[in-house]
């Protein structure tokens, strides 16, 4: 999956010849699953066409703070563009548009978008060879780079005076390429390896039948997710479920019973940075299982159950420099229990879950948890969507590194 997936990407594009490469652009963009709003300088739709760049964005194209020949004309808010980008790519950023943007000349909607962004901008120069060296351009590049914008280099090749240097714009999967490796060298969990169990166990009791639990795997999964966004590789230890993941950098081990995430767990845990149990592993298992499918046969049957052994208390006791997390589903004496769990289980910090709050538990798209760190501070959250409930848990993973 593409860092890309999900961003919120303003193009700007200036008139410059290069613009005719803005449509591949916003295509590979659009494949790597961001969002695209594009904002044209009036100049660039002698290149490239408003209605090439919103079919393939499905957004409508800004080019004017407003449309002159719309007598219930709208405002395009550029202070609202700015701020709806996770980050503003300006390719390609001409002469002209560079000197704009050091100067702040401000007499377009895009400039007036760049002033108001609060999102780190990146632009592609585009221009002739002797333009692109010419003094006042080395100016506004160091000026711009001062102001904490990103170049995105010029490569050599053919100009459209037909002269051959430097200044072509870089080639549109050059360009994606230049943004993907910036963002994953910035992102907070680059570097860290994060083991993360998820779902149930099943403990047989004979060929076709066990003892589990209602577990999907969902909060385990969703962390996940959000790890590796963040820029984690991740191990996910998942006990049965139908959920997938298809990301490079997650690595998913199945397993199913609660001796073999045990084993799993142990396997990997010497060589990651932090492990988080999510996964809702049965507390017992029948002690001896039956080779064949018992026959119902008496009115009454007994199984005789065994403890399983506790993963997160074992990986405790073993811990050196793991940032360790563990999760606590209470129905009463939630906030002292999840504390002795804390202190038995040497843990940093545990996700406390109360199946008296609506909305929170097994099988739902949303949880409601309490943060008790080892410290014993007290963070109550509010009802959320077990994604959002997966990046708060990474935050205090964040906050534990760069404190």
């Amino acid at each position: 999956m593409s860092v890309l997936s999900g961003k919120k990407i303003v193009l700007g594009v200036s008139g410059g010849i290069a613009a005719y490469k803005t449509a591949t652009l916003v295509r590979l963009f659009i494949k790597a699953g961001a969002h695209v709003q594009v904002i044209m300088t009036p100049a660039s739709k002698d290149f490239v066409t408003p209605l090439t760049l919103s079919t393939l964005s499905k957004n409508p194209v800004h080019s004017t703070f407003y449309n002159e020949d719309d007598t219930n004309a709208v405002w395009n808010n550029h202070v609202e563009l700015g701020l709806w980008a996770d980050f503003i790519v300006i390719a390609p950023a001409t002469a002209n548009t560079l000197s704009k943007m050091a100067t702040g000349n401000c007499d377009n909607l895009l400039i007036a978008t760049y002033l108001s962004a609060k999102c780190p901008v990146y632009f592609a120069p585009a221009m002739d060879l002797d333009m692109y060296k010419h003094p006042s351009t080395i100016a506004s590049f160091n000026s711009l780079k001062q102001f904490g914008n990103i170049m995105i280099p010029a490569e050599t090749g053919e100009l459209a005076s037909g002269l051959s240097g430097e200044g072509r714009m870089a080639e549109p999967e050059n360009i994606v390429a230049f943004l993907e490796n910036d963002l994953n060298s910035k992102l907070p969990l680059k570097g860290k390896t994060i083991l993360i169990t998820a779902g149930p166990t099943y403990e047989a009791i004979d060929p076709v039948r066990f003892i589990g639990n209602h577990s999907s795997g969902k909060m385990g999964f969703d962390i996940a997710k959000s790890a590796a966004n963040l820029g984690a590789n991740v191990i996910l230890i998942a006990g049965p479920t139908h959920l997938n993941i298809n990301d490079n950098l997650i690595k998913i081990v199945r397993v199913v019973s609660a001796q073999e995430m045990h084993d799993a767990c142990h396997s990997y845990y010497n060589d990651v940075d932090v492990a988080i149990s999510a996964a809702a592993v049965a507390d017992y298992r029948p002690k001896n299982v039956a080779v064949q499918k018992i026959k119902k046969t008496e009115h009454s049957f007994n199984i005789e159950l065994e403890k399983t052994k506790d993963i997160l208390a074992s990986l405790g006791e073993v811990k050196k420099n793991q940032f360790l997390i563990g999760f606590a589903l209470e129905t009463e004496n939630e906030i002292e229990n999840a504390k002795l769990k804390i202190q038995k289980k040497n843990l940093d910090l545990i996700v406390l879950n109360s199946l008296q709050d609506d909305g929170a538990g097994f099988g739902r798209p949303t949880n409601k948890v309490t943060f008790i760190d080892k410290d014993f501070n007290i963070e109550p959250m509010e009802l959320k969507s077990k994604e959002a409930v997966a990046d708060d848990i990474l935050n205090k993973v964040i906050a534990h590194y760069h404190a």
